[in-house]
């Protein structure tokens, strides 16, 4: 498998990042992060059958978390791993810390669903096929991108996207998406994990927020206020200096509930 990555920031830093985008966006959603994290060796990668990583390539969770474990042992070379994911990408982080629990010193996984919507699931195929024309009206795009948060300069990349993808790749990510659970595994992971939740997303992720924190005693939540399901791309000040500050004092800011 040939994902297509970018790499940023300082090459030489003891830290490296590495940033998993959501479904429907590919690399590009993460610009505000890698402007910040200057001093960071940062690694932005697109998902198959995303951005521009091989669409000939079928998009699984599983098989993303393994290729992503090779590209992160063959970048870090004694360097302190952090893994940051949001929606799709953290569930990949969660799987990719089940296949290889000593891989990371720090993750953040923002808004993954580890319940499965088993009755969603069975109807995504008949769903797809029938709204599947509205993706290439802008009408309709501009409508998900406000739900994404997405701003005006990110809208054309995401609409030209979009466009491109094909009903079969929708049709797969979504039902990867919607019947992932943690793995057994979780449980065995080293390092520290942060887990956010938007205090706007549906009950069904704040569930699963609390699921992740209950798995794994390497785990700590919070609910960040305000705020829908995107919380880097709506707040990437806050997003920022939130993982910066507690990669390296522990602390968390004030206006967030924890999750316990």
């Amino acid at each position: 498998m040939m994902l297509h990555y970018q790499e940023y920031g300082d090459t030489s830093a003891p830290f490296l990042m590495l940033f998993l985008h959501g479904g429907g966006v590919s690399s590009w959603m993460w610009d505000k992060q890698v402007q910040y994290f200057t001093h960071y060796h940062c690694i932005v990668p697109d998902l198959p059958e995303h951005g521009k990583s091989n669409s000939e390539i079928k998009f699984s969770i599983q098989g993303s978390a393994a290729e992503l474990i090779k590209l992160v042992e063959e970048k870090a070379r004694g360097k302190q791993v952090v893994l940051i994911g949001f929606s799709l990408g953290s569930q990949v982080i969660i799987q990719m810390l089940s296949m290889k629990p000593d891989i990371i010193d720090f993750a953040i996984i923002n808004s993954a669903l580890v319940r499965p919507i088993s009755y969603a699931k069975n109807l995504i195929k008949s769903t797809v096929r029938l709204s599947f024309p509205l993706i290439k009206n802008r009408w309709f795009s501009k409508l998900q991108a406000k739900t994404l948060y997405l701003s005006a300069d990110h809208f054309e990349k995401y609409y030209e996207e979009n466009c491109n993808i094909k009903p079969d790749t929708l049709i797969r990510v979504l039902e990867e998406n919607m019947s992932f659970k943690i793995p057994n595994d979780f449980r065995k992971t080293n390092g520290k994990i942060l887990v956010t939740v938007g205090e706007k997303e549906k009950a069904v992720m704040k569930k699963s927020a609390k699921d992740i924190v209950a798995t794994s005693p390497n785990c700590i939540g919070v609910i960040i206020p305000e705020i829908g399901h995107g919380f880097p791309l709506a707040m990437p000040d806050f997003f920022n200096q939130m993982v910066a500050t507690w990669i390296h004092e522990g602390g968390l800011p004030e206006e967030c509930k924890m999750i316990i």
